[in-house]
């Protein structure tokens, strides 16, 4: 199986075990395929990312309106540029500043696009975003699969809120499952790059997967529970 391919199979379960927002499962699903940008063959569309950037800087900066969503852009293109495959955006300090700046552009895109326009349904301007997020880091065979399910689910299931910490929280953890993911294979990860080049393996992967899913049955206590009390008793 592909890279793209297990790393999105696993980030959906994993988001499953913890969302029933749609918007937040596909905020996992794209956050899983965000840190492999720092291989060589993804390149081009890292150059992508950093002249994207540049231009909604110039464009905002005209308009005179806040400009930090560019700033953001390039700023991540410069550190997939020069990350070394598996090395800074595959460690802890790499997911938490990735997760930060992704974080940070949908909620300042959400602002200025509710700011300028007369959309304030805040799920749909969300959705819209994350769509368009998904164009950036997902790759092409996914797409076609992931949008028609996205929007189809967002209609089915509507949720007219979500915070801003619960949208750094599903990427984090999508983050997290790329590094967990890639820890079974034999070359490792270096969990606490730059700081050091020590690697870790199977056993650190096992661990934290299995510390996930209790996390998990812990977050979704009471929801189980209501199921039980419903359906079994």
């Amino acid at each position: 199986m592909s890279s793209y391919k297990g790393h999105s199979i696993f980030a959906l379960i994993l988001s499953i075990m913890f969302f029933h927002n749609p918007l937040l499962i596909a905020l996992t699903l794209i956050g899983a395929n965000v840190p492999d940008f720092d291989h060589k063959f993804k390149k081009d569309n890292v150059y992508k990312i950093i002249i994207l950037g540049l231009v909604i800087f110039i464009s905002l900066y005209i308009l005179k309106l806040p400009y930090y969503i560019g700033l953001i852009l390039v700023f991540l293109g410069v550190i997939f540029y020069f990350s070394e495959h598996r090395s800074f955006t595959h460690s802890i300090f790499g997911i938490l500043v990735l997760m930060a700046s992704i974080s940070l552009i949908l909620i300042l895109a959400y602002e200025l696009f509710v700011n300028i326009t007369l959309i304030y349904e805040r799920y749909f301007v969300m959705t819209i975003l994350t769509a368009l997020l998904s164009f950036l880091f997902l790759n092409n065979k996914v797409l076609l699969i992931f949008l028609p399910l996205f929007f189809i689910s967002s209609y089915i299931f509507p949720i007219s809120s979500f915070k801003y910490y619960e949208l750094a929280i599903a990427l984090f953890l999508g983050l997290f499952s790329h590094i967990i993911l890639d820890s079974f294979t034999p070359a490792g990860i270096k969990i606490f790059a730059p700081i050091s080049s020590k690697k870790v393996h199977k056993k650190f992967a096992i661990i934290f997967l299995l510390i996930l899913i209790i996390i998990a049955i812990l977050f979704n206590f009471t929801f189980l529970f209501n199921l039980f009390d419903t359906y079994l008793i």
